[in-house]
């Protein structure tokens, strides 16, 4: 009877963290998503551009969510044990990491957008195009990492409804101003692709606006003053650092592994980096649950361990490390069956489209191991703590065995994107293989609040 209660409790919280941050995760990263879409009618120069540009958005994303994953693993275990003053000062440590990385990526952004362009793109008109957008959408980077820190702490504390929310306003008003501003409606003159930048900026401030009056509306955990996030000792911030660093290392050099990759696809073409661009977008609206998934899984592993509930941490963990793969069989299926339907709305080539089909047909295939490997670094590893044996795994996988066959298979061996996109991924097999000795070893559970104290 014990174990029957034990399961409900798990279902019951999993799905009510899971689904509101699912959403909000897809509501999040579609705010760049939607540019790209609805640039996708200007034809395949636009398309190339806005995806490229991106690409340095990814990178930049991907530290802030290294940074806040690391402050998530803190909140969540200062969490089970009500400690707002602790997750105050994680907040103020997030924000103030956030900040730096974003005024250096809006920085390089601004004032070099043709030179970061190059590295991605041969076409001149890519380049220059892309260069339009990257240098407005760069202004929207320390809203950003804002936005990041609140959303992703937040969620954190078992509140996953008011970033939701959030997220839906922004999503909304990006998209009607994309549509005023891309084409020119309202009287307003259509302007393209920088159209498409200014409405995101102004999406990314609205959501931003919102975030920060809810939460000292609300009196939540975060609604810190300044001298509470500041209010750090040098030990709190050494032993934060001595834990995170290895989750902003893991998304920094995963983020530049996988921007190797589409150095590689870049230099195979422009029909190559459309057909990987259009298929980037089915893969996030794919893997968006699991995203959420994997971010309750860090919650509830965290609030156990941080409880000193071990064995019941070590038991969710092997639920999450079987529900990934199942969930994601079923998922691929719906990913190839409804492949054609999200193709048609891209005004592309024949050969684009059957190389875009194709593509996803693979990532479909690779799927059940890619979400294993998702809920064992970002949420059962960095749940314990252990971002060091996370990062190795990941770097691993990325470096010795992605970056190899992109550059080899794409530029030597001139292979099909297809076909490179699909020895690309062979990496997760690789990390699969590890990840599950990791999880039966045991040895990623430690509390990190009882470090603190």
């Amino acid at each position: 009877m014990m174990q029957m209660t034990i399961d409900k409790k798990f279902y019951k919280t999993l799905f009510s963290l899971a689904l509101p941050i699912a959403l909000q995760n897809f509501i999040s990263s579609s705010l760049n998503m939607v540019d790209t879409l609805m640039i996708g009618k200007l034809g395949e120069a636009p398309i190339a551009a806005v995806a490229q540009a991106n690409k340095i958005f990814f990178l930049y994303t991907l530290i802030l969510f290294g940074i806040n994953s690391g402050g998530s693993s803190f909140t969540a275990q200062f969490w089970s044990k009500k400690d707002v003053k602790g997750i105050r000062k994680v907040l103020g440590i997030c924000l103030l990491s956030g900040g730096i990385a974003a005024i250096v990526f809006s920085i390089g952004a601004i004032l070099f957008p043709k030179q970061l362009m190059y590295i991605f793109a041969k076409d001149p008109e890519v380049i220059t195009l892309g260069s339009q957008y990257l240098r407005i959408v760069a202004i929207s980077y320390l809203a950003t990492a804002a936005t990041y820190s609140y959303s992703i702490l937040l969620r954190s504390t078992g509140e996953a409804f008011i970033p939701m929310i959030i997220s839906i306003i922004s999503l909304g008003t990006n998209t009607v101003l994309n549509w005023i501003l891309i084409f020119g409606h309202l009287g307003i003159p259509s302007m393209g692709v920088q159209g498409a930048a200014i409405a995101t900026v102004i999406a990314r401030l609205v959501e931003l606006s919102l975030f920060i009056w809810l939460i000292y509306k609300k009196q939540s955990p975060l609604a810190a003053t300044i001298k509470e996030m500041l209010d750090v000792s040098l030990q709190f911030i050494q032993r934060f650092y001595k834990t995170t660093i290895f989750v902003i290392l893991n998304e920094f050099i995963w983020a530049l592994g996988t921007t190797m990759y589409s150095v590689a696809y870049g230099r195979m073409g422009k029909e190559a980096v459309v057909s990987i661009s259009i298929s980037s977008n089915v893969e996030q609206i794919a893997m968006v649950i699991f995203y959420g998934l994997s971010s309750a899984c860090a919650v509830m592993i965290g609030n156990e361990i941080g409880s000193e509930n071990d064995e019941r941490a070590f038991k969710y963990a092997k639920k999450f490390a079987v529900i990934g793969p199942v969930l994601g069989i079923f998922t691929g299926i719906l990913v190839i069956l409804g492949a054609p339907l999200i193709l048609s709305i891209f005004n592309v080539s024949q050969e684009v489209y059957l190389a875009s089909t194709r593509i996803i047909t693979i990532f479909a295939c690779y799927l059940p191991f890619k979400i294993f490997n998702l809920f064992m670094v970002v949420g059962i590893l960095r749940s314990g703590g252990d971002t060091t044996f996370g990062f190795l795994i990941d770097a691993g996988g990325v470096w010795f065995i992605g970056v190899p066959f992109a550059f080899i298979a794409g530029l030597i061996w001139k292979l099909p994107i297809y076909w490179v996109f699909a020895l690309v991924c062979s990496e997760e097999i690789f990390k699969v293989i590890f990840g599950l000795y990791r999880l039966f070893s045991k040895k990623w559970i430690h509390n990190l609040v009882n470090q603190m104290e």
